[in-house]
């Protein structure tokens, strides 16, 4: 697991908790421990899907953050900047304006994960309409978004390792649109 080339998605975590994955990762036991605690893939699979699926948590919990121009898939996210989803401001001059416009972007890997995964994942960057930075007040907000926020990037560190570890999608499209 710790080759050179591969990403190691854990070394922030403390040793008594890494060393169950590795050891599963080792006996490739790993996938079907994630499987078993997220059964299913959720169902947004097009841009315009996730979309609404960003708009709505946004209207539940974030009414008063500006508003979000676009939300896409990104192919290229977690290849090229080793990130699994963006919060972008474009800043654009109209007449003696300034007109800021919020995008969000998601890596395809989570077009094909359980929907506890998307959600962390979106409340991660709908929380970075308010926070800039990655301080206490903005994992607030995250928890506050997605009560379970902290395990579930915990968990999808690990699936991520299982990938980088050669394994298997866990949750295959099943055919999009």
């Amino acid at each position: 697991m710790n080759a050179p080339h591969m990403p190691d998605y854990l070394a922030a975590y403390p040793p008594a908790l890494v060393e169950p994955v590795r050891r599963l990762i080792a006996e490739n036991r790993l996938g079907a421990a994630l499987l078993k605690k997220y059964p299913q893939a959720h169902e947004v699979r097009t841009d315009k899907a996730l979309y609404d699926y960003v708009q709505a948590i946004k209207a539940r919990h974030l009414r008063n953050a500006p508003p979000i121009s676009r939300v896409a898939f990104d192919g290229k996210l977690q290849a090229v900047a080793k990130a699994l989803g963006t919060h972008t401001r474009i800043a654009r001059v109209q007449g003696a304006k300034l007109k800021t416009r919020h995008e969000i972007h998601v890596a395809t890997v989570f077009r094909e994960a359980p929907p506890e995964f998307l959600s962390m994942i979106v409340a991660h960057e709908l929380a970075h309409l308010r926070h800039g930075e990655h301080d206490k007040p903005f994992y607030q907000l995250c928890s506050h978004l997605e009560p379970a926020y902290f395990q579930l990037e915990f968990d999808l560190r690990i699936y991520l390792s299982h990938l980088a570890a050669g394994g298997e999608v866990l949750w295959p499209a099943r055919g999009t649109s």
